[in-house]
């Protein structure tokens, strides 16, 4: 019976499986684009920093904390309108992306500013008594030292974003989520609820696996 019941389930978790995977690729592509430069602005405009301006730096502070503020549920319903308009629908996983992709920018944002502060300080203060410019400060020193650490912080944002897409299917998101929605949860299925756990713990071992090797092969130090 359970074996059947696996056997008819297949089709729907493979489904399910590739809009997760599909969803957390479009939203973790668009806060690497998003929270990149924005973790670097955070770090370089502070006090202290060769692009030192408070103003900005507060300014995209509260900006980032605000929607990090918000948790993610709220924020997905908030944005349905904004889901709606730029993707048509307010359901399927197009449309779940729109949502998890402005939770995860400032999420990653912060990851970023908080790996280049591990840096050294002087190193920083070495490239600009030698005469290097800002973006060759951002591009070869920066870079290259906070690289273990925001591949870490990547994983890290990985899994979150696996965590939300799973939220998403409460409504309509599509993925693991929805297919624990409909059919453990309404229908009151046993084996869909635990089979889409144990899915959830190994995707999430082995992103968490993956970013551990790729943080340990860069890190040169």
């Amino acid at each position: 019976m359970l074996l059947d019941s696996l056997i008819n389930l297949l089709p729907d978790l493979n489904k399910a499986f590739f809009q997760t995977i599909y969803m957390v690729f479009i939203s973790l592509t668009i806060a690497i684009v998003g929270g990149l430069p924005l973790g670097l602005v955070l770090f370089v405009t502070d006090k202290g920093l060769f692009l030192e301006n408070i103003r900005v730096q507060s300014i995209v502070g509260i900006i980032v904390n605000i929607v990090r503020s918000i948790p993610y549920i709220i924020l997905l319903v908030a944005l349905l309108p904004l889901t709606k308009l730029i993707t048509g629908t307010t359901i399927g996983p197009t449309a779940a992306s729109v949502s998890l992709s402005v939770a995860a920018i400032p999420f990653f944002a912060r990851i970023v500013e908080a790996s280049l502060r591990e840096i050294d300080k002087g190193v920083i203060e070495a490239a600009v008594a030698v005469g290097a410019t800002p973006w060759m400060i951002i591009k070869d020193v920066l870079l290259p030292e906070a690289k273990p650490s925001v591949i870490q912080g990547l994983t890290l944002t990985t899994i979150s974003l696996v965590g939300y897409s799973a939220m998403a299917g409460i409504v309509g998101g599509g993925g693991i989520g929805d297919l624990a929605i409909r059919f453990g949860y309404y229908r009151y299925d046993n084996t869909v609820m635990f089979t889409t756990i144990i899915i959830l713990i190994v995707l999430v071992q082995f992103i968490q696996f993956g970013g551990d090797k790729i943080a340990r092969f860069v890190d040169k130090r």
